[in-house]
């Protein structure tokens, strides 16, 4: 029995083929022009205010928006609907829970996973965004639900319409594989 469950560890599967260098490099150009968007955003409006546009799980969307298009966990439902889910219950679990940070840290992550799971919107990088509305800075909890709407909602909106203009120029890319 014990074989049986380490076995599992080895895979079953072997590695996929590498990408053609027009994938790659479409998938560079994607990621470049959306998180520069976001960034150009954030550091020429919001730098020396509370708000903020850019998070680190944006890092982690892009690798999916714009280099795994096929993905279900990549299309826009999953990628709006995962991040605005996240967000959500990550403000909820810092407020409800911010006395206990390590409650409130896999509570929300574990309730968000959970949500997108049962909404058909996993996206694994709004696991991170509701880790971040609970272990973000100070600028970050003083958002508040606002965090929801911004940086988060807008940020994937503004990510997503350049997925669509980019991942659909090369004859070959498509985006997105389904909407709902």
């Amino acid at each position: 029995m014990l074989k049986d469950y380490f076995n599992k560890m080895a895979g079953s599967t072997k590695s996929p083929p590498r990408v053609h260098f027009s994938e790659i490099a479409w998938s560079w150009i994607g990621a470049f022009l959306g998180i520069g968007a976001v960034a150009y955003i954030h550091y020429s409006k919001f730098e020396n205010s509370d708000l903020l546009m850019i998070i680190g799980s944006f890092g982690a969307s892009a690798a999916l928006i714009y280099g795994a298009t096929k993905s279900p966990l990549a299309q826009p439902r999953n990628f709006i609907g995962g991040h605005v889910l996240s967000a959500i219950i990550g403000v909820t679990c810092y407020q409800l829970l911010n006395d206990y940070m390590w409650l409130a840290s896999s509570m929300a992550v574990a309730t968000a996973i959970a949500l997108m799971h049962l909404t058909k919107t996993l996206h694994p990088p709004g696991g991170a965004t509701a880790l971040i509305a609970v272990a973000g800075s100070e600028k970050v909890h003083n958002l508040g639900y606002l965090y929801v709407i911004m940086p988060v909602g807008i940020g994937t909106i503004i990510m997503l319409i350049i997925a669509l203009l980019v991942n659909n120029i090369a004859k070959n890319r498509r985006y997105p594989e389904f909407w709902i």
